[in-house]
């Protein structure tokens, strides 16, 4: 077996030494085989399960000659489940380099092998689990290395050669399924140390050593199945299901039922039928008790029985019993430790319970799993159409399988009485059972899958109002479709006081009258709407039942318009979780509900600056407790925006100029926001320029300039539909908190922070750039001067227009009255300092900052808050 260039390996592995040996060998032979294609291990897959199938008769007479345990009939099924169901079920199944692929998204995965598995085979299904664990290696490219149990070495190392000779006759590496030939604890620990993964079947101590081994350990726990018969069941059925099970191999599946619970109507039924059919009621003078101490000694399992048939179980209990009796039953009452016949058993020996109720006999049989069966198997045999009692049989149960009128040892393996549960000779308990795995275990546990992900960029949008009128004199043709196409028939107004008092709402009502609409107003929104307004105008609408909601107003106005037509379509909503923020909208963790099915929302803006015509944000603050709740989705987006600039003719110069700037800060962060795209950027390139040019005189003219105004107007509206869909960023999230604590009017506090923020974002390489899969680096800087550029600045490089942009938007606040810093607009100094530390972790928090190019640190939106407000400006 070795030339001068090799290590001898040797041919028997009976010492640390020649363990070593070996499992560096077969660590050799794995490298060789992870290189083999899906097709080459089909192959070897195939030829292993046909060898196997083959030898299930001459592997059972071996292992029942060995093991003087079980049923040479039976182990023949398991070998050939082992070999046949196994096969089956993987024969398709991908296990060799790319198993799953989406284009279009980018995702590919790839399988490759874990490398050596140590497998621990048990005494009582020594061939069978043997022929399935090398097969699931040998499917996944794996190496594996069993260690046999000493009682049953000879077959278990015989059903492993089997294996591995038509393995190694198909095309894999000699060497590939290795196992020790003299097994000991020693040598069985040297294994679990030295392997990749562990494979443990067997006793609670062994798995217990496996999974403190130090490397991964796919280990199952102990069984101690119950079972409940419910008075619906068929009870011809459920005895001979539970005899059939128990009896296989003589109870030696660990899923077998270890005890029967029985609805006390049908007990005397049950116990006549099992009767009946072969089994043997215990005396409960004498002989009960002798087999109680027959099957456990000193609070463990005797060895001696697993697998022993009935009638050998009797004389060794001293008593005597039909040869052919196939289960001795002990009619029972404790289901705690003390009682030994509330213990697993592997063997014909079954626990009978009589419970008067259902619920009773849930009860108990909670308790038996509790007493070593968590998370294995549960049995239940009822009648079909009683699904309460199924389910509320699956809730209590703590078991990884839950059986419904199943033989629990063929139910528990899978694939025989139910086709979607995994065929497996090691069934996981999960955490209940100190497991790491909770199902049967199969080829996925043997694999790892390596994830390659190729950046792609998300889906995006563009979404405005279903429709947007604007020019002057607009607003009366675009409300005639209220009445002359949707046939509206009740529209509630909302607006302010001065707008309602001043006339600006009578074109509104003239309208509704001339199409006989009938119309109710609330005209009590302050400029920093409270929630307890928005509840009193929600009354008057859930009062008044409108099809149509109709906010005519600013910023203030149409948010508090857009709270109440929420509040009317679901009064049930919580604010706290409307409110959540989120990272992308289309994830977030609340899902807001469906919007516009009780009325049609119109918003008609008096000011230009806010957009809200055409965005779906509103803020409200809760006057108890000075909580603002900022909403955003798109069901609050308007369903009409009509924007006539007669509406706003006249605006004072301080609004004029506030809203101005606060047009201004829209376009420009919406421009350089991360979700910026080619739909939203030449919206806010318009909006920057039209500001620059019209902005000046709609403040110093007003009125005396109805051109101007208009195009106010539009550079508002157009501003609103970029940043709607592109979002804003840090600028306005810092300005959202200086209003907050400080008083500032939103446009005055965008203004002051404006330029100082732009120098900040325009860092070439900033300490943390914003996360958004179409944002590929930072490219502010180049982003500013194409905006700078359009608004007619000039340089030699992208730095030099930026400077110049700068320098034509601080000429621009000097036109319109803006001051230079905070500290101007008479925020006292202490004050500001004593508040910083919250504004600074509130802006961080804010909903607009997590689209800004720039993802800041709190330190330095600090720097930013000290800079603006003393003015120190580059």
């Amino acid at each position: 077996m070795a030339n001068k260039d090799k290590t001898v390996v040797p041919d028997i592995v009976n010492s640390t030494e020649t363990l070593s040996i070996k499992i560096q060998a077969m660590r050799q032979a794995q490298k060789i085989f992870a290189a083999y294609t899906q097709e080459q291990v089909d192959k070897i897959f195939f030829e292993a399960a046909m060898a196997a199938n083959k030898q299930r008769i001459p592997l059972a007479k071996l292992a029942v000659e060995e093991t003087q345990r079980g049923v040479v009939e039976d182990k023949v099924i398991k070998n050939h489940y082992a070999a046949e169901y196994i096969y089956n079920a993987y024969r398709h199944t991908k296990t060799c380099g790319v198993i799953e692929e989406d284009p279009a998204y980018g995702i590919k995965k790839i399988a490759e092998p874990l490398g050596l598995i140590a497998a621990v085979i048990p005494t009582t299904n020594p061939t069978s689990t043997a022929i399935f664990k090398t097969l699931i290696s040998l499917k996944t490219r794996n190496a594996i290395i069993i260690s046999p149990h000493p009682a049953a070495k000879r077959c278990t190392i015989e059903a492993a050669r089997v294996v591995l000779e038509a393995a190694v006759k198909a095309g894999a590496p000699e060497g590939i399924i290795g196992w020790i030939d003299e097994p000991s604890l020693e040598l069985t620990t040297q294994v679990m140390r030295e392997s990749d993964i562990i494979l443990a079947t067997g006793g609670p101590g062994m798995v217990k050593s496996a999974y403190s081994s130090g490397k991964p350990a796919l280990g199952v726990g102990s069984g101690n199945t119950p079972v409940i018969i419910d008075d619906t069941a068929d009870i011809k059925m459920a005895v001979s299901s539970i005899i059939h099970s128990k009896t296989f191999d003589n109870g030696m599946i660990c899923a077998s039922e270890q005890s029967v619970t029985v609805l006390e109507d049908i007990y005397d039924e049950v116990k006549k039928e099992f009767a009946y059919r072969g089994c043997y009621f215990l005396k409960k003078k004498g002989e009960l008790d002798k087999v109680r101490k027959t099957i456990m000694i000193n609070g463990a399992l005797n060895s001696k029985i697993p697998g022993m048939s009935a009638c050998a179980i009797a004389k060794m209990a001293g008593i005597d019993v039909p040869e052919d009796t196939k289960i001795l039953i002990g009619e029972v009452e404790s289901v705690e430790p003390s009682e030994e016949f509330a213990h697993e058993k592997l063997s014909p020996v079954l626990a009978m319970y009589k419970a008067k109720t259902f619920d009773e006999a849930l009860e108990k049989a909670e308790r038996l799993v509790a007493d070593g069966g968590y998370g294995h198997t549960s049995s239940l045999f009822v009648h079909p159409s009683q699904k309460e009692k199924i389910a509320m049989h699956a809730k209590r149960m703590k078991t990884g399988r839950v059986l419904v009128n199943t033989p629990s040892s063929q139910g528990g393996i899978g694939d025989l009485y139910n086709f979607k549960m995994t065929p497996s000779l090691t069934l996981g308990c999960g955490s209940w059972g100190g497991n790491s795995v909770s199902e049967n275990v199969g080829v996925k546990h043997l694999l790892n899958i390596k994830t390659v992900a190729e950046r792609r960029e998300n889906m995006l949008w563009f979404r405005t109002p279903q429709k947007v009128y604007f020019k002057k004199g607009c607003m009366p043709t675009a409300l005639d479709e209220l009445g002359t196409v949707m046939h509206k028939k009740k529209a509630f107004i909302i607006t302010d006081s001065f707008l309602y008092k001043n006339g600006y709402v009578d074109a509104v009502e003239e309208k509704l009258d001339e199409m006989g609409i009938q119309h109710s107003c609330f005209f009590e929104v302050a400029p920093d709407p409270t929630l307890q307004c928005a509840r009193k105008g929600a009354e008057m609408i859930s009062a008044f039942e409108p099809d149509t909601i109709i906010a005519m107003g600013g910023g203030s106005a149409m948010d508090a318009g857009k709270i109440m037509w929420l509040m009317y379509e679901h009064p049930e909503v919580n604010f706290e979780d409307l409110a959540m923020d989120f990272m992308d909208i289309r994830k977030r963790v609340f899902t807001f509900p469906k919007m516009g099915e009780k009325a049609y929302f119109v918003a008609i803006p008096t000011s230009s600056g806010t957009g809200s015509e055409v965005t779906p944000f509103a803020i409200i603050t809760d006057a108890d407790t000075g909580v603002k709740w900022p909403l955003t989705d798109y069901e609050l987006l308007p369903n009409m925006a009509i924007v006539d600039v007669d509406n706003m003719m006249s605006q004072p110069k301080g609004l004029t100029s506030a809203s101005g700037i606060d047009v201004m800060t829209h376009a420009i962060e919406s421009y350089v926001s991360i979700m910026a795209t080619d739909f939203t950027q030449p919206l806010s390139m318009k909006a920057v320029k039209t500001v620059f040019d019209y902005l000046p005189s709609a403040y110093e003219n007003g009125a005396d300039d109805p051109i101007a105004r208009e195009k106010m107007a539009d550079a508002s509206c157009i501003a609103g539909m970029a940043f709607a869909n592109a979002f804003l960023g840090v600028n306005h999230s810092m300005a959202h908190k200086l209003g907050a604590f400080h008083h500032l009017p939103h446009g005055i506090a965008n203004a002051v922070l404006l330029t100082e923020v732009m120098r900040y974002n325009a860092a070439e390489a900033p300490a943390k750039m914003g996360t958004f899969s179409q944002y590929p680096y930072p490219d502010t800087l180049a982003r500013y001067a194409e905006l700078g550029r359009f608004a007619g600045c000039t340089g030699k490089d992208d730095q030099e227009v930026f400077e110049e942009f700068i320098a034509k938007l601080e000429k621009l606040k000097e036109q319109i009255g803006i001051k230079k810093s905070i500290r101007e607009y008479g925020v006292d100094e202490n004050y500001f300092l004593d508040t910083l530390d919250d504004m600074v972790e509130q802006a961080f928090n804010d909903q607009c900052t997590g689209a800004n190019p720039r993802y800041p640190l709190l330190k330095e939106i600090k720097e930013i808050y000290l800079r603006c407000y003393y003015g120190n400006q580059k």
